[in-house]
């Protein structure tokens, strides 16, 4: 099925100037300067937030969803790369603060399981197959479109089940930062917007940060389960494992700006080449479409509506019963 050489010697020239950008482009310089303008829309929705006018006040409710959702889904992707910086320090302090602080889940187990395992390992059974986000026992509907709305309240509690067995200044700190992150917006709702009940400020933290949960589990699942998957012991060649394990969504302006390019529409480049910016990540998916294309391999792209439709139909198969080892297993 594979071509029994991967390269030519006029491709690999191609290729390896795409890899070499990879290593010269660093996120930081482009990435850090828009989380500091939703940072600002953040702080700016508490005050839209204390407008006794339902207008403005509902437009404080979207921009503080719109620019958590930004934070802490865009944000802790970059941060668990390591893209916020190019100093060790600043990019471990910048992943603590998006992952612990604003996404109430642990660093530690953000970068391991995102890098170390995800990445490694992509469509791997039992290692990198977005397992993770399987609940076998809930129906379709309640899987795709509500319970997704539990993920704020799910999340920490996650994050602490993670830290048994680690040190007790790790606990510690991640219990300490994801109560800080938790409390920060309980106390602006209260002493800078207004609320007056402990309840309402509770249940507004909880619809800004549920507002894009339902998509947010969607392109977890739609962009990895149903595509093949591999064994642990007979894995295929890296190229091999990406093009046939990754998919890409179309351009989309709100998905875009909320999970990244690297995350939409260039998730197969993001895996081939991690350390390309989102910027970069357009810059080289024609090239990368096109090698993969000549060189046979497949180059996944789906709507968005086709994946919900394909996953809601076939929800049994791909979400209740594992999905079957692909034939590509082993295949060198």
């Amino acid at each position: 099925m594979f071509l029994s050489s991967v390269m030519s010697w006029s491709s690999l020239v191609s290729w390896s100037s795409v890899m070499s950008w990879s290593s010269l482009v660093s996120w930081s310089s482009v990435e850090l300067r828009p989380m500091t303008m939703f940072l600002l829309s953040f702080l700016t929705a508490f005050l839209l937030l204390s407008s006794t006018h339902l207008t403005w006040f509902l437009v404080g409710v979207m921009l503080m969803g719109v620019a958590h959702a930004v934070i802490t889904i865009k944000g802790t992707h970059l941060a668990s790369h390591g893209a916020l910086s190019e100093s060790p320090t600043w990019a471990k302090f910048w992943a603590v603060f998006f992952i612990e602080i604003c996404g109430s889940f642990s660093a530690r187990a953000g970068v391991q399981g995102h890098i170390k395992m995800h990445h490694a390992h992509t469509n791997i059974i039992g290692l990198g197959d977005s397992s993770v986000w399987k609940v076998p026992f809930l129906s379709r509907t309640i899987y795709l479109f509500f319970a997704p709305l539990a993920v704020p309240i799910i999340t920490p509690l996650v994050a602490f089940a993670h830290l048994r067995g680690h040190s007790l200044g790790l606990i510690f700190r991640t219990a300490l930062t994801v109560s800080l992150g938790l409390y920060s917006q309980y106390w602006l709702l209260v002493h800078v917007s207004g609320f007056r009940s402990p309840l309402s400020a509770l249940f507004c933290m909880l619809v800004c940060r549920a507002m894009f949960a339902v998509p947010y589990i969607h392109v977890n699942i739609f962009q990895h389960i149903g595509l093949a998957m591999f064994s642990p012991s007979r894995r295929p060649k890296r190229i091999q494992q990406m093009s046939h394990g990754v998919l890409n969504l179309p351009r989309n302006l709100v998905l875009d700006w909320i999970f990244g390019h690297s995350l939409i529409s260039c998730h197969v480049e993001h895996h081939l080449f991690p350390f390309l910016s989102d910027h970069m990540c357009l810059k080289v998916k024609p090239i990368v479409s096109k090698y993969l294309l000549e060189k046979q391999f497949p180059y996944h792209e789906d709507s968005y509506w086709s994946r919900l439709r394909f996953f809601f139909s076939r929800y049994q198969e791909l979400m209740v019963f594992a999905p079957p080892i692909t034939e590509l297993v082993g295949g060198q």
